[in-house]
């Protein structure tokens, strides 16, 4: 779901390196080291990048320095292994930040998969680990397939529930193609991410049918409205007419690989501000040869989008080409960052080096 425009009155375009260099500086301001103070910031600028505004820096840098400063993120997680096999692994992420485990969990992954075909890592007593599909991603460097879930803390509703059981709980899988655009798929199991819903919720924009219901009664809004801050997410597919159990049921698929697999339980349990994940590599080449598999790959995405479009549309997109071709936009023209973001960010730099008065901001 597109929330800016480019004639956005509120938004200014910030050259990338500018705000890279910005952001580095609040991660070492929470006491992270210079290597994951980078880390996290390459998490960040490269979900603005891809258009995943509601992952980037307008929507997560304030939430991240809330957290830190009420004690909620360890800037200096102590990351153990509780359990390893061959193939897969099962981390303590020690109350660490999600953009920073979750990319080295997937670096042991690629590992095991390098030697096993395959490698599989749980992460429990974590937090939020930013774009779902920049850690699957980290696997086609190594020309593997990556996934990635994670196991959110509850704000969406089960289908026919009144209450919040579940979390966003997004599912991302990244595999390499001839040429760029890669497949890159990373989507929320509920009707909107939760980030997204907040920054329509703070910046006034308004939400179509189907994506929120009303706070304690669970009946969706059927007018297009813009969204309350208390009211509760729907699963993917909205209404059970629309098949909502599908997203639903996705979302307990990630429970499952998540907080249970990796042992501490299921979000609605632990509550905020615990995130579990999961990723995977997959080592093409111990199942067929890499070249016919990008070939296959090539052929399978040209022929998505050599699909004849549907009356009103003017092209088929397969999953991640939107993200790559803003990709290539904001490289030339800058990240759109709302103004009020940005004022909150320069305030923070300037107040006692990001410490807890640095001067609040309405935006998140």
């Amino acid at each position: 779901m597109k929330l800016f425009e480019n004639d956005d009155d509120r938004i200014a375009f910030v050259p990338v390196e500018l705000l890279q260099e910005k952001v580095i500086k609040v991660f070492l301001s929470f006491g992270f080291n210079q290597r994951d103070a980078a880390l996290a910031t390459d998490v960040m600028i490269q979900a603005d990048l891809r258009g995943v505004t509601s992952h980037g820096v307008a929507r997560m840098l304030k939430v991240y320095a809330d957290e830190y400063h009420a004690q909620k993120l360890n800037a200096k997680p102590n990351i153990k292994i509780i359990k390893e096999a061959p193939a897969s692994a099962n981390l303590d992420g020690d109350a660490g930040l999600g953009i920073v485990i979750v990319p080295k969990a997937m670096k042991i992954a690629i590992e095991k998969a390098n030697a096993c075909g395959i490698g599989m890592v749980t992460i429990n007593n974590s937090r939020h680990l930013g774009m779902a599909s920049y850690h699957s991603m980290l696997a086609l460097e190594k020309g593997m397939i990556g996934m990635c879930m994670s196991g959110c803390p509850p704000r969406v509703l089960p289908t026919f529930g009144a209450e919040e059981k579940l979390g966003t709980n997004p599912i991302a899988i990244a595999a390499p193609n001839k040429q760029e655009p890669h497949f890159v798929f990373d989507a929320a199991t509920s009707a909107v991410s939760y980030n997204t819903f907040q920054l329509a919720h703070q910046l006034g924009i308004p939400l179509p049918p189907g994506i929120v219901a009303e706070a304690n009664t669970g009946r969706p809004y059927q007018q297009r409205e813009v969204p309350c801050a208390k009211d509760s997410l729907l699963p993917l597919g909205s209404f059970p007419e629309n098949s909502s159990h599908k997203g639903y049921g996705l979302a307990c698929m990630v429970e499952v690989l998540t907080g249970i697999l990796s042992g501490i339980g299921h979000g609605a349990k632990l509550g905020r501000p615990h995130y579990n994940h999961m990723v995977i590599a997959i080592d093409i080449k111990k199942f067929v040869d890499y070249d016919i598999f990008l070939q296959r790959m090539n052929d399978f995405l040209n022929d998505l989008s050599n699909t004849k479009p549907a009356a009103g549309y003017e092209r088929v997109l397969f999953p991640g080409v939107l993200e790559w071709e803003s990709k290539q936009k904001c490289l030339k023209q800058g990240i759109p960052v709302p103004n009020v973001m940005l004022e909150w960010l320069n305030q923070y730099l300037k107040s006692n080096k990001g410490k807890q008065n640095a001067v609040m901001c309405n935006i998140c």
